[in-house]
């Protein structure tokens, strides 16, 4: 092939081959997938799945007890020792939080060093404001997740911090468990808004999982906490 024939060939290869962003060929960090309150691993396992396919290393754990008998600050203290258990030293992972689980990471960054271990962090229905459902429950976990508890108010105060991480917070408008849904909000957050009919759901549905994806991916975002809700993106029931 003559030097003209072989430009243009490259030319066109170039022009017509798909667009791989740098996102894509990043390197990807280490996720941990925590669960919520009653559950336990298996619960994460559906997006731990999910994120195994598209090329992460993604692991589960269990809170013992997960029915809120001990503090949420205890339950900290576990997913504190399982990252230095399963991963190096200085080595940077990713965080994704279901319901409770949300509040209980959110103690392992702000009081308990994970600021320092944690890149991007991703909530799913976490009721970061409270959820009046949990004054149905007299227990320690639950209590610290009534409106204005001394472990809200905690967290509350220094949560600008968060702002210094990659921080999407995905929350459904028909959540029937963190009452009221925009509980989940938060002005330091890429906040996402998906509609998903039940809470449960919200860590089975495609939608979730591709935003969950794609906040992992570090894809480009707003500022926290500028965001209209009106333009929050709104998702259907379809397969990844």
């Amino acid at each position: 092939m003559n030097r003209p024939l072989f430009a243009l060939a490259a030319a066109l290869l170039a022009l017509f081959s798909p667009r791989v962003s740098a996102t894509e060929t990043a390197p990807r960090n280490p996720v941990l997938l925590i669960h919520g309150i009653k559950d336990d691993a298996r619960k994460m396992e559906p997006p731990a799945r999910y994120l195994r396919a598209q090329g992460w290393d993604a692991k589960t754990m269990s809170l013992r007890p997960s029915w809120g008998q001990k503090g949420l600050d205890v339950l900290a203290g576990q997913v504190a020792d399982f990252i230095a258990e399963n991963y190096a030293p200085g080595e940077k992972i990713d965080l994704v939080a279901f319901s409770m689980g949300g509040l209980v990471t959110r103690y392992y960054l702000q009081r308990l060093g994970g600021l320092e271990r944690v890149q991007r962090y991703v909530t799913i229905s976490a009721p970061h404001g409270g959820t009046l459902l949990a004054y149905l429950i007299p227990n320690a976990g639950c209590r610290q997740m009534r409106f204005g508890s001394a472990f809200l108010r905690d967290l509350a105060s220094d949560a600008d911090r968060l702002a210094q991480l990659e921080f999407t917070s995905i929350w459904t408008p028909l959540d029937a468990i963190i009452v009221p849904p925009r509980s989940s909000v938060m002005p330091q957050a890429r906040n996402e808004r998906l509609v998903i009919a039940l809470h449960p759901l919200m860590v089975w549905q495609a939608g979730c999982l591709r935003a969950v994806r794609d906040a992992l991916h570090g894809t480009p975002r707003d500022s926290p906490g500028e965001q209209d809700p009106g333009q929050w993106k709104r998702v259907g029931v379809t397969h990844p």
